[in-house]
């Protein structure tokens, strides 16, 4: 599938886009990263001692998890092109004690790794940044050992709206996308084009689970600190400061007035067993 208006651009301004989120992903706001990390990682069934791969691990919302699963017996190692995301989840986890987690700056479409070298590979949020979406699953799946399980997490269909809506209004009101939306979550949310990407990749007969589900606002200023955690932030960087600022307050009041006290945040977890 093609890249969207970004074309071959669209990993090189997902990497600036995750490089400046990523002071932001810890945010107790954005805790959905965390539950879907380690939610990914329950379905995965990872097992004592195993050995896995997290693809595109950002700040290390899967690769903790999974590294605590696995436990001392076992290894994680996380691979992302966004190196200020990996010096946080190096941080992280210095800060639990995980001694069995390794943190690379690699890119995930030429990861470089032996074939079957993983019990279990992880992505989370991170096929759709990548232009060819069957070739970089079945580069995955390439390295799933025998018995191994590959497990992919996408976004569902109306990815935090009415948010999303809200803010693509005010920010196109400021001509902030005039090469097309950088929205690449869009390209895969619904489970047969999943499933056929799966399929594509070799990995055949996927498990594909459809989740809806919301994410709570406490207050309206909440859906700003989003807007900065998420994909959206690459929008933003377009902005000249006072355009920025009316956005921001633009997108608050609309919360404000439309009494917004969740976002969708519907998920697809897959996975395959070789």
């Amino acid at each position: 599938m093609a890249g969207g208006p970004f074309g071959d651009d669209l990993k090189s301004a997902s990497a600036a886009t995750y490089s400046l989120t990523a002071d932001t992903f810890d945010d107790p706001v954005l805790s959905f990263w965390d539950r879907f990390g380690r939610e990914t990682v329950r379905r995965a069934a990872l097992r004592p001692g195993d050995q896995v791969l997290d693809a595109c691990c950002g700040t290390g919302a899967s690769a903790l998890p999974a590294a605590e699963a696995v436990g001392p017996a076992g290894s994680v190692l996380g691979i992302d092109i966004a190196e200020p995301a990996l010096a946080l989840a190096r941080a992280k986890a210095a800060a639990r004690g995980l001694s069995n987690v390794e943190f690379r700056e690699a890119d995930v479409e030429r990861t470089g790794l032996a074939s079957a070298s993983f019990d279990a590979v992880i992505c989370v949020f991170g096929i759709f940044f990548v232009p060819d979406m069957a070739g970089v699953l079945g580069e995955l799946w390439r390295l799933v050992r025998p018995g191994g399980v590959l497990a992919v997490t996408v976004w569902g269909p109306d990815f935090m709206e009415p948010g999303a809506s809200a803010f693509w209004r005010a920010a196109e009101a400021e001509n902030a996308a005039p090469a097309g939306r950088f929205e690449p979550w869009t390209r895969v949310t619904d489970p047969a084009a999943l499933a056929g990407l799966f399929s594509a990749a070799g990995a055949a007969e996927p498990i594909i689970e459809y989740e809806p589900g919301t994410h709570p606002l406490a207050d309206p200023a909440d859906w700003w600190k989003i807007v900065l955690g998420t994909g959206l932030r690459a929008t933003v960087a377009q902005l000249a400061p006072a355009a920025v600022e009316r956005v921001h307050q633009d997108n608050v009041e609309r919360m404000r007035l439309d009494g917004v006290r969740a976002v969708q945040a519907n998920v697809l977890f897959a996975r395959s067993r070789r």
